[in-house]
């Protein structure tokens, strides 16, 4: 594994790494793209996956988005316009370092940019997976239906937005008003359902964060598109057992009939 920088398209400097595949059978390239409040590890399990997918012969590159861990910016600047300028130039960099199918892993927020670039991306993209998505923004940030959102983004921290110009995350990550007038403006679900690059959806059936029922009914009525469930799961796989079994089935997948 070796760290470099690679520089949005607005000169945002973002702390990437790349994993270069241990065998000599190259699958192709990999990128992953972390969910909000997190960074390039998304808390170790991408560091995992990326060794995991490097021994199956896959090159991986892992990134923060801006205002994210050791990237340029700050959280109350984070927006999903800026998001997709990150991933945008993270693609363009693995296409050139590591030609070859390429793929894009994505986790809760992550998705958001990756579902919204999928136009873009349809010609260069030969698989996605994504972890626990974000796909709804309305009935995940502005109308929350579960628990994390009720509390993060319900009537008080709306209230504080609007008096005090940001809201926090879990009460440590901070983001401003244009990401929150975003999230009324943006559709990825549309992105991803309008989408025909295959797709493996992983969810947990006990995420407080991120609607299972929505991933789910998107990944079935999606063609090209298959769906598992981290039984018992909360959102972001909240147990190492199951951690590895959602690496797990995202190797199994990306790796069958030697595809990337």
């Amino acid at each position: 594994m070796h760290s470099f920088d690679v520089r949005a398209l607005d000169g945002v400097r973002l702390d990437a790494s790349m994993h270069t595949a241990d065998t000599s059978r190259a699958r192709g390239t990999v990128v992953q793209a972390h969910g909000i409040t997190v960074d390039k590890d998304e808390g170790g399990m991408f560091v995992r996956l990326a060794e995991r997918l490097a021994k199956a012969g896959f090159t991986v590159i892992r990134f923060s988005f801006r205002g994210h861990g050791k990237s340029d910016g700050a959280p109350e600047g984070v927006t999903i316009a800026g998001e997709m300028l990150d991933l945008q130039a993270v693609v363009k960099h693995a296409m050139e370092v590591a030609p070859g199918p390429l793929a894009v892993i994505a986790a809760s927020f992550g998705a958001v940019p990756t579902a919204l670039l999928l136009p873009t991306l349809e010609m260069q993209l030969h698989r996605l997976v994504l972890w626990n998505p974000v796909l709804d923004l309305d009935h995940t940030f502005l109308h929350p239906e579960l628990p994390w959102g009720t509390k993060n983004f319900g009537p008080g921290p709306q209230r504080q937005l609007h008096e005090q110009g940001r809201l926090l995350i879990d009460d440590e990550f901070p983001i401003g008003q244009v990401l929150w007038q975003e999230l009324a403006r943006y559709d990825p679900l549309k992105e991803f359902s309008r989408s025909q690059v295959p797709a493996l959806v992983i969810h947990g059936d006990h995420d407080s964060y991120v609607s299972y029922d929505i991933a789910r009914a998107a990944a079935e009525e999606r063609n090209h598109t298959e769906f598992r469930t981290i039984e018992g799961s909360d959102h972001g796989f909240d147990s190492r057992d199951r951690e590895d079994e959602a690496i797990g089935h995202t190797l199994t997948w990306l790796t069958a009939g030697d595809a990337a």
